[in-house]
């Protein structure tokens, strides 16, 4: 068969089945005609997911002394029921009459109180008067008349928040300032022989501003008590270093401002005279304590002891 012919045939075909084809759909019901379906899609689930809580922020640890700045907090200075090592009493000690030395702090500021403390204790006890105290130069001129031995109340920086007063000495400050407030501290009323630290329980612990101290007392001839409101106080140990005559605390009166605390105190004070020969004791122009003194320094006369100024503790103790 020659290819014109195939040609015509495959033609002819074709358009017999698009014929059969156009006959067939018209002819036939929409409904039965074959419907290509695509098959859906896949349903996708959504999760919406919630975030989880976070942790919740565990509180802020309290650190003791709270205006350190330190990595660590810094502790608060312990109170110290035993007092540290002082010398004993050179000839004798404890074999003679025991001695202590009464010092009551902060007189001056209460008017009132401390002319009861002025007033009422006998001359032996010792008044350390704040700089900043009322009508200063007045109270310690009626102290000094009626035979008191009088000292300064330097105010220094504590550990903690409260306030030392007007003038105090703080680590915070160039030597020249810290010098500056000593002398004004020192200038602010005559008469007294000695120095003793008002709170300060952070500058005794630093020794730049304690041998600066020391060095002004020594050019003054005073000596320094050491009231010790804090253990890791230098004051005492630099003070014996440079030859300063010196003392420390051995009790405080009145941290609890009842009589029978003061009471407890004073006993404490008296077993640690019997034991070394001498003792030193702070107290604080309190009604309570006023009132516990007057009725105790009579009884301790009786029972043996002797009440001396602090200088006469002083001279004793400190090395020749």
């Amino acid at each position: 068969m020659k290819k014109s012919s195939r040609k015509k045939l495959f033609k002819t075909l074709f358009w017999l089945v698009f014929a059969a084809g156009a006959a067939w759909l018209a002819l036939v019901p929409p409904g039965h005609r074959p419907v290509a379906r695509l098959a859906p899609p896949a349903e996708v689930t959504v999760r919406v997911v919630k975030p989880s809580a976070p942790p919740p922020e565990s509180a802020p640890a309290t650190a003791s002394g709270a205006e350190e700045k330190t990595a660590q907090p810094v502790p608060p200075p312990p109170v110290l029921s035993s007092p540290p090592p002082q010398p004993a009493m050179p000839g004798g000690g404890a074999k003679s009459a025991p001695q202590i030395a009464i010092v009551i702090d902060d007189v001056g500021v209460d008017y009132k109180d401390s002319a009861v403390a002025i007033e009422k204790l006998p001359a032996p006890v010792t008044l350390s008067f704040l700089p900043y105290a009322v009508r200063l130069r007045e109270q310690a001129r009626e102290a000094a008349g009626l035979g008191h031995e009088m000292i300064l109340h330097m105010p220094m920086e504590p550990v903690g928040h409260e306030d030392p007063g007007p003038g105090a000495l703080f680590t915070s400050l160039p030597m020249p300032v810290l010098q500056q407030r000593f002398d004004d501290a020192l200038a602010s009323f005559t008469g007294f022989d000695g120095v003793n630290n008002h709170m300060g329980s952070k500058f005794t612990a630093w020794p730049d501003g304690m041998k600066m101290v020391v060095g002004e007392l020594q050019q003054r001839h005073l000596f320094y008590l050491d009231s010790r409101t804090s253990a890791q106080s230098v004051g005492l140990k630099i003070a014996r270093e440079e030859g300063l005559p010196s003392i420390g605390r051995d009790v405080f009166l009145d941290d609890i401002q009842e009589p029978d605390a003061v009471r407890q105190q004073l006993q404490e004070t008296e077993n640690i005279a019997r034991r070394r020969g001498y003792a030193v004791a702070i107290g604080h122009p309190h009604p309570v304590t006023l009132a516990v003194l007057q009725a105790w320094i009579p009884q301790a006369e009786k029972d043996g002891f002797t009440l001396v100024p602090l200088h006469d503790l002083v001279r004793q103790v400190s090395p020749k």
